[in-house]
């Protein structure tokens, strides 16, 4: 069985090194809805998967992207100063803010919140099946466990000012 649990987000970002000049040009933003697919062999104690209660560590993580400027650590130092000087929110990330990486981070997170849960209530192999990034109204990044093939960086890499 699988649960799915929606978070929304604002942010803004630049996605250096893409195809159209608006996108790599220019800081924009969007309305992100993040959608966290978990699944389970086996129902717990109150016949669910897991209690959505047990998602505020995950919220947390994805509200930290609230109205912060997404930015990826290869931009030019010079830019990147100008960023940190005028932002008071920013994440900087190891992966390009493309919905591409921001679905490949936010599995690669996610997954390690849900693997370091303890068991509460008879949950019982409980794993992250999926993450889906939508960047607009029609369209979406999904992340799955063979994407994370392709993450070379760990959190330690991951920079936030708050």
């Amino acid at each position: 069985m699988i649960i799915r649990k929606l978070f929304k987000f604002e942010g803004a970002h630049i996605v250096r090194k893409c195809t159209s000049d608006r996108c790599r040009e220019n800081i924009h933003g969007h309305s992100y809805i993040v959608e966290v697919f978990i699944t389970s062999d086996k129902l717990d104690n109150g016949g669910m998967v897991m209690d959505f209660g047990r998602l505020k560590p995950i919220r947390e993580l994805i509200d930290r992207f609230d109205h912060s400027y997404a930015l990826w650590n290869r931009e030019d130092e010079e830019f990147k100063a100008f960023i940190y000087r005028y932002n008071q929110r920013v994440v900087e990330l190891p992966v390009s803010p493309s919905s591409e990486g921001f679905a490949l981070f936010f599995f690669y997170a996610i997954d390690r919140i849900l693997r370091e849960m303890p068991p509460v209530n008879g949950e019982t192999n409980v794993r992250l099946h999926s993450v889906r990034v939508h960047e607009t109204a029609t369209g979406y990044a999904e992340a799955f466990r063979e994407d994370l093939a392709q993450a070379d960086f760990t959190m330690e890499e991951v920079k936030f000012k708050l």
